[in-house]
């Protein structure tokens, strides 16, 4: 009786086709190895923001005087209101760092070249998505190192001639951090940004699909391997791990991200000593206070993101592999070398 009904919808709408072109029979190269998995732990990671965050949004009040007793209650009476939280706070940093992993691995194994530069422009875009959400969703908790993060944050632009002033008064909505900052931070973090990132990744996945998974620079052999079973089940066994390691965090390290700073309602009278953004500005936060002028020191940022964003069409060397380019390699590698100093020394100093 069952297969007569799937039989009957098959007829019509031709599902099984469909899994065959897009699964059973979609072929991508052999020797594909963890890197090549990422991307299904970023979609995966995804959803899980996704489901968590509508579950905070029920018990969640937008409102200075009220976000912080909202998310007390979230943590301490609302029904494994705690674990949700916890999950969507160190998933997103889960998030930041494998997508840090995905675009490392493009990087180094060429994966942007020809005929992939508009797949690697569409994900620099959703990294720059991605970091805007994790600073619009910093601030709801409405905690001191919240509040007194953001307005470090926000403050940055002010050094830009002529727009500065007027860019910071744009985001916070007012002089200051206040209720108008929280409003426009919870539509954005809520409504805006995932709306934009769902549109990002399905334009990232098209191109990706319309191009084709790269081959692996050390692959010597054109062969092919059906993405169902294969490769899905490659790309569980690396969403599992990454699973296993976020859980760890959330059930025995969740201090990674509560600091005591975290667990204190914002006080705009009393700014706190130590005041440092989430580890993933750490490289920028520490690059501004290196430069003695801070618009050099975003003029210096803002060439960095620009020679990233455009690097498919100044790299046009045909070898993919960084570790066969005598000149790309190392400085490839001196780029992210500095970059991981720059986050200890921001942690540290």
């Amino acid at each position: 009786m069952f297969k007569k009904i799937i039989d009957a919808i098959d007829r019509r709408i031709e599902l099984l086709d469909l899994f065959r072109q897009n699964l059973s029979e979609y072929p991508v190269p052999a020797g594909l190895n963890i890197w090549y998995s990422m991307g299904a732990v970023l979609l995966a990671l995804f959803c899980l923001e996704i489901i968590t965050g509508i579950l905070l949004l029920m018990n969640y009040v937008p409102h200075a005087k009220e976000a912080f007793a909202s998310v007390g209650y979230i943590s301490g009476v609302v029904p494994f209101g705690w674990l949700i939280r916890r999950v969507h706070a160190i998933g997103a940093n889960m998030f930041v760092f494998v997508l840090f992993l995905h675009m490392l691995s493009v990087l180094l194994m060429g994966s942007y070249k020809k005929p992939r530069e508009m797949t690697w422009v569409v994900g620099c875009v959703i990294f720059g998505v991605t970091l805007t959400t994790c600073l619009s969703g910093y601030l709801l908790p409405w905690s001191q190192l919240s509040y007194w993060a953001t307005t470090v944050a926000t403050n940055s632009p002010g050094s830009i001639p002529v727009v500065g002033d007027w860019m910071v008064q744009f985001m916070r909505g007012s002089d200051l951090v206040s209720q108008r900052t929280l409003g426009r931070f919870f539509a954005m973090h809520v409504s805006l940004i995932p709306f934009t990132l769902l549109l990002l990744i399905g334009a990232h996945v098209f191109l990706m699909r319309r191009t084709g998974i790269s081959t692996p620079p050390w692959s010597k052999t054109d062969k092919t391997i059906p993405f169902y079973p294969h490769f899905v089940v490659e790309d569980l066994k690396v969403i599992y791990f990454f699973l296993a390691i976020l859980f760890a965090f959330v059930f025995f390290y969740p201090q990674i991200s509560f600091p005591p700073d975290a667990l204190v309602p914002a006080d705009p009278l009393n700014t706190p000593e130590h005041i440092k953004p989430e580890w993933y500005f750490l490289a920028n936060y520490q690059l501004l206070k290196l430069v003695p002028n801070e618009f050099l020191g975003i003029i210096v940022q803002g060439l960095a993101a620009g020679l990233i964003f455009f690097l498919p069409f100044i790299d046009r060397n045909n070898e993919r592999a960084a570790w066969k380019r005598p000149i790309f390699g190392p400085l490839a590698v001196f780029g992210i070398l500095a970059y991981i100093a720059l986050i200890i020394w921001g942690h540290y100093s």
